[in-house]
């Protein structure tokens, strides 16, 4: 598996429905919406895409549309290991409303969403392989029930050598794809259901944000730096007994 997602709506109900009539909004009503969401940043015209392909963006890039009866965004910056932290500003936006956090990674396995009910924190996980449970708030719902229950534990083809029972009871993207059917209405990876939303029919404006402090473009020069101090990346093949093997040397 190798879906990402960056996702932050703000809906008077259930989104599903709203993501099925989609239509592209106008360019300036997406504009304000994300001027509002980042009010200290420069914001200047990017290409549009989809919600498909924008799910997770480039960096410094933001995509968003405004539809009859919610607002949603794709934006990395938006997306963190506590999503119960979304800040107090992008709260009191979604006030009387329902708030949908999604942040999934597969780099790292991990995965983040959350949801308010008219201001209130109702469900939030976030999870991963190496950090463990950062945070587990709020009752599961309904479709979470079955992993937590053990019933969809990791294949050991997933597993890396070496490495011992899987740290979680299922895979954080397996939980992140029914999280995202749950409260989106379709799936990345995996057979879509008939009455699935179709994110390729979702279109996006697409806008590139800038920080005036430098914070944010000098962030990327200090991943190069921690970059270079990382050992060597391992190769990995999978045998004929189903489990990745390191290739020598």
């Amino acid at each position: 598996m190798g879906a990402k997602t960056a996702l932050l709506a703000f809906a008077d109900g259930d989104i599903r429905s709203v993501l099925r009539a989609a239509t592209l909004c106008a360019r300036d009503e997406a504009e304000a919406l994300v001027r509002r969401v980042h009010p200290d940043h420069r914001v200047t015209p990017h290409d549009n895409e989809t919600l498909y392909e924008g799910i997770y963006p480039p960096d410094g890039v933001t995509y968003a549309t405004v539809l009859a009866g919610a607002e949603l965004l794709c934006d990395r910056r938006l997306t963190s290991y506590r999503p119960s932290e979304l800040p107090e500003r992008l709260r009191a936006f979604g006030a009387g409303r329902r708030i949908l956090l999604h942040g999934m990674h597969s780099m790292v396995d991990a995965l983040s969403f959350a949801v308010w009910e008219d201001g209130r924190l109702v469900r939030s996980l976030s999870l991963s392989p190496d950090g463990g449970i950062v945070e587990n708030i709020g009752e599961p719902y309904d479709f979470e029930l079955p992993y937590w229950a053990g019933d969809h534990p990791v294949r050991p083809a997933r597993r890396l050598p070496g490495q011992g029972p899987y740290p979680l009871p299922f895979h954080p993207l397996d939980l992140g794809e029914a999280a995202l059917r749950a409260l989106f209405g379709f799936v990345l990876e995996g057979r879509p259901e008939p009455d699935d939303v179709d994110p390729d029919g979702v279109p996006l404006h697409g806008f590139r944000l800038t920080d005036p402090s430098g914070a944010e473009q000098a962030e990327p020069a200090r991943l190069h730096d921690l970059v270079q101090l990382m050992r060597p990346p391992q190769r990995l093949r999978m045998g004929p007994d189903g489990r990745w093997h390191e290739i020598g040397g």
